[in-house]
């Protein structure tokens, strides 16, 4: 009886053994398509989700889904179960930042930043405000802004970081109309507004200095008025309502100082 089951044993680690090492090919394999398919994407990683055939692809600090049976769509966004509400990308993503050693702060203290140095976009009444680090070169920035023209009643700053490289964040920069060429760029891909005089004044070294003071090390990074940190690509509904509770937060924050100030 004990031989029998010391081979049952065996026999369920073997398979154990097995079904992971197919489960491990599989992620290689997807992954290593993905890298072929988009060679000028940095794909760190994939793992599977409970949903079948659908992977999530890990790039950096950044999160995209996608099918096995068809790459060439990536769904960026959070995976929800709705049955429990809980969110299941969430906690992966804060799992992310800790395991950076950097120490990167939660929040910033938005009315301290220095706006001068940024592109400066008013949509509506302009009565929102959210910050952006942005880099011209990186796809998920390019992404990231037709949905933030999608807001409206909101201040865009934008500080341009050149991660990738000076010579397009200065080609923008140094234009006539510097926030026209910055957003016929990255959402139409027109360079027809680039200065080809790339040597104007410009604050790109102290946006470098200032997203490593603020723990910024990918891009797009994103901050609402209330000082919180939003990382990576969000659709404009996502963004909307942290926006929408930013305003709350502040609000509030206000009318409570104003009650203990002494009358």
């Amino acid at each position: 009886m004990m031989k029998t089951i010391n081979k049952l044993s065996i026999l369920g680690l073997m398979i154990s053994i097995a079904t992971a090492a197919h489960a491990t090919s599989d992620e290689d394999r997807l992954l290593a398509t993905l890298k072929k398919s988009y060679p000028n994407t940095e794909f760190t990683a994939v793992s599977r989700t409970p949903i079948q055939n659908l992977y999530e692809v890990w790039m950096g600090s950044n999160v995209a889904f996608v099918s096995s049976k068809n790459v060439r769509y990536l769904v960026f966004g959070h995976l929800f179960d709705t049955t429990s509400g809980q969110d299941l990308t969430a906690p992966k993503l804060a799992k992310v930042e800790r395991r950076d050693n950097t120490p990167t702060p939660s929040k910033v203290s938005f009315s301290q930043l220095p706006f001068n140095d940024a592109l400066k976009t008013i949509r509506g009444n302009g009565s929102r405000q959210i910050v952006v680090f942005s880099d011209p070169a990186c796809p998920y920035c390019k992404r990231l802004e037709p949905e933030l023209a999608k807001l409206d009643n909101v201040t865009i700053y934008t500080f341009l970081l050149p991660f990738q490289g000076y010579e397009k964040p200065l080609a923008i920069w140094c234009a006539r109309a510097p926030e026209q060429a910055w957003h016929r760029y990255m959402v139409s891909n027109d360079t027809s507004l680039w200065q080809e005089d790339r040597n104007c004044p410009n604050p790109l070294d102290r946006n470098m200095e200032l997203a490593k003071q603020l723990g910024i090390h990918g891009t797009p990074t994103l901050f609402l008025a209330n000082g919180q940190r939003m990382e990576g690509y969000s659709p404009a509904a996502e963004i909307e309502s942290y926006l929408n509770l930013s305003i709350n937060k502040v609000s509030s924050s206000s009318q409570l100082n104003s009650k203990e100030k002494p009358q």
